[in-house]
């Protein structure tokens, strides 16, 4: 599978800064019916922004809540998202980081994730930063103004609207995952001639591995 690459990204930060944010809020299990649209799960990137914290963000009536933050400007077009610590905790539904993407989130900050979460953020060409709790409560106040923050996942820097730098620390094989935009199939692909040599070395020094019908045990 192919996503778009995560290389940079800039834009304001909608601040959500409360802990235990789980994926029941942020992909609830139906649609508003906004727009005049019918209730129902769909997969079209338009409908899956719409379902983004639908609870949050709409009334019984399927009116938007104007107090909720994507509700506001500039936060409609928000690129990143400020959370406080276990964001994604839960059920382990897929749709929750697809939701985020499609609505233009591609970051989130936040202290921790739940873990299923934070795999699937990286399927989904979202970027789960993990920054220390105090470190994330100065940005989420930061945020609150609406200026844009940058990211480089090369360097792995977030530039805040203040201009100070925050480093951050993600595994290798996880960042060429988000510059390529490719999944883990793909990488682990790209390294067939790796692969290979590996098995040809491991067959020349342990032949008795590769005979065909070795029983097991």
């Amino acid at each position: 599978m192919v996503m778009e690459p995560l290389t940079r990204l800039t834009g304001p930060a909608a601040p959500m800064f409360q802990p235990n944010i789980n994926t029941d809020a942020i992909a609830p299990m139906y649609s508003p019916a906004t727009a005049g649209k019918p209730r129902g799960m769909t997969n079209t990137r338009a409908d899956l922004a719409r379902m983004l914290f639908a609870n949050w963000r709409y009334d019984q009536n399927d009116s938007e809540r104007p107090e909720f933050v994507l509700n506001r400007a500039p936060f409609r077009q928000a690129r990143f998202l400020i959370a406080g610590p276990n964001f994604g905790c839960g059920s382990s539904r897929d749709s929750a980081p697809a939701m985020l993407s499609a609505f233009g989130i591609r970051c989130v900050v936040a202290p921790s994730f739940g873990g299923i979460f934070n795999d699937n953020c990286f399927k989904a060409g979202v970027l789960p930063m993990i920054l220390a709790e105090d470190v994330v409560g100065v940005l989420a106040t930061t945020a609150e103004a609406g200026k844009d923050f940058d990211l480089d996942v090369a360097a792995q820097t977030l530039r805040a609207p203040d201009g100070s730098i925050v480093g951050f620390d993600i595994p290798a094989f996880r960042r060429e995952q988000l510059l390529t935009g490719a999944d883990e199939i793909a990488l682990t692909l790209r390294r067939n001639n790796e692969i290979t040599a590996y098995q040809q070395r491991e067959r020349a020094l342990h032949p008795w591995n590769f005979l065909a019908g070795r029983p097991s045990g």
